[in-house]
């Protein structure tokens, strides 16, 4: 297996705004968090305001100058309510449309008929994942929680035991296979072969799926035993609804997003000409926020019209659906805030100074690096775009199938631990209406599972392929 030092490694590192030593920087990232975790769980704070008291003390305590750190806070905020501020508004709309048509009443005892008890976690597993191949984390999120939600609620079922498969299998995606914008941006650094990626992708994939999802939700189930949140979950339709939606007609709107933005990856790869006509009318309709709002207008004539909704009520039913978000809009653009501030601090570029002397394999350094980024920035995304970028040398040398084991081993590393600087971490707490405590237990648990069991199998494929 190839090896090589980080010093050979190459990397375009954000300007810090503060010139604070390693020693500073990691003190003020701990007290950062730390601030944060007390806040919350010992004074009870909201947790948009501790994050924001954290994002001003991690600051401070890294020495930046208070007005940098604002401006860099309200830039994270800013930058991650525009990337799903939208998304997640859409998702609660169409949601309210599920619920008040009888659509989604329709789904949930369309799948407790056909899978019950030790099945469901399996089948909600494998809803996910189909789900969840061309969508962004956050999208997969706001479709399916409804519906997981709903199936805790009603078939009795423990939400952990139903909640951890299918977040497994939105994670597993998002980190490993493409079409999703992490593993492509790899493949692209690396140049790997998106071909071969995928393959090994799905087949790393699998098993980390079961491994995270339905064997480990059995544990989570038993350390955190929760009831599905009333205030999140959707009222049934009233009894005296006449009628409500057919079963193809409901699934088809909710897999709407999902055909519009698989349909963009799959144009996008065929054709590959961003001048090509096309390409560019793909573009559009198979962005997120487009595929999401077709979404809710095709509802208004497949859900709420043969439920026998008025024109004049579809307005009252949008406006009460965004009511219940508003929090979590706020807390999810906190995370982005100190994510930001974490970036800017210089604490990347600490994290590659820390590690030049290390000469370990190439797969087990980009994983570690991954990693280290991901713990200290809370994104993904950031970890695998910063990673791939740094380890991207190491694939001068190697074989075709090493090629696309060294983006996988980014994308595990991508996952692991999710904690207090991810947007992620809060939407699941918020969503599942967990403490900082359970959420750590389950979902941070589940990502640190998904993280080292697919970095294992790659570490072995590579020595077998």
């Amino acid at each position: 297996m190839t090896r090589l030092s980080v010093e050979m490694l190459a990397a375009d590192a954000p300007e810090p705004i503060t010139s604070a030593g390693h020693a500073q920087l990691g003190i003020a990232v701990l007290a950062g968090i730390a601030v944060i975790v007390l806040l919350i769980t010992k004074s009870k704070l909201h947790a948009f305001l501790a994050l924001t008291i954290g994002s001003l003390a991690l600051g401070a305590i890294a020495g930046a100058p208070l007005d940098k750190v604002l401006t860099s806070f309200s830039t994270g905020l800013g930058t991650t309510v525009a990337g799903v501020g939208v998304l997640i508004a859409l998702g609660a709309i169409l949601g309210k449309m599920l619920a008040d048509s009888g659509g989604a009443d329709q789904i949930v005892d369309t799948i407790l008929a056909k899978a019950g008890g030790r099945s469901m976690p399996w089948a909600m597993v494998l809803i996910a994942s189909v789900i969840g191949l061309p969508l962004f984390f956050e999208v997969g999120i706001v479709l399916l929680i409804p519906v997981v939600l709903m199936v805790a609620k009603r078939g009795n079922y423990s939400l952990m035991r139903i909640g951890i498969p299918a977040l497994a299998g939105l994670s597993v995606m998002h980190g490993l296979v493409p079409p999703h914008p992490g593993p492509l941006v790899a493949i692209d650094a690396v140049k790997a072969d998106l071909g071969v990626t995928l393959a090994l992708g799905v087949l790393v994939a699998i098993p980390t799926v079961i491994i995270a999802g339905p064997l480990f939700s059995r544990y989570a189930a038993r350390w955190v035993d929760v009831p599905a949140p009333d205030r999140m979950i959707p009222q049934r339709a009233s009894e005296d609804l006449e009628k409500r939606p057919g079963f193809g007609a409901t699934l088809f709107t909710v897999l709407l997003p999902v055909i519009l933005m698989l349909a963009k990856a799959l144009v996008d790869i065929v054709i590959d000409d961003p001048e090509n006509l096309v390409q560019r009318v793909f573009d559009v309709i198979g962005a997120p926020m487009i595929a999401l709002l077709a979404s809710v207008l095709v509802g208004i004539f497949t859900l709420l019209r043969p439920a026998g909704f008025s024109k004049e009520r579809i307005s009252p039913l949008v406006e009460k659906s965004l009511g219940p978000i508003a929090g979590i809009l706020l807390i999810v653009g906190a995370g982005g805030g100190f994510k930001q501030t974490l970036i800017d601090t210089g604490v990347g570029q600490m994290v590659l100074d820390i590690s030049k002397d290390w000469s370990i394999p190439a797969l087990l350094l980009a994983w570690l690096i991954a990693v280290a980024i991901r713990l200290a920035t809370g994104s993904a995304t950031v970890a695998t775009v910063s990673a791939a970028g740094l380890v991207a040398p190491l694939a001068a040398d190697m074989s075709t199938t090493h090629a696309a084991l060294l983006v996988l081993a980014i994308g595990a590393g991508s996952l692991f631990f999710s904690h207090v600087n991810d947007a992620g971490f809060w939407m699941v707490k918020e969503y599942f209406g967990l403490s900082v405590g359970q959420n750590i237990k389950t979902w941070s648990v589940m990502e640190t599972i998904i993280s080292v069991v697919a970095g294992g199998i790659v570490l072995l494929l590579s020595l077998v392929i």
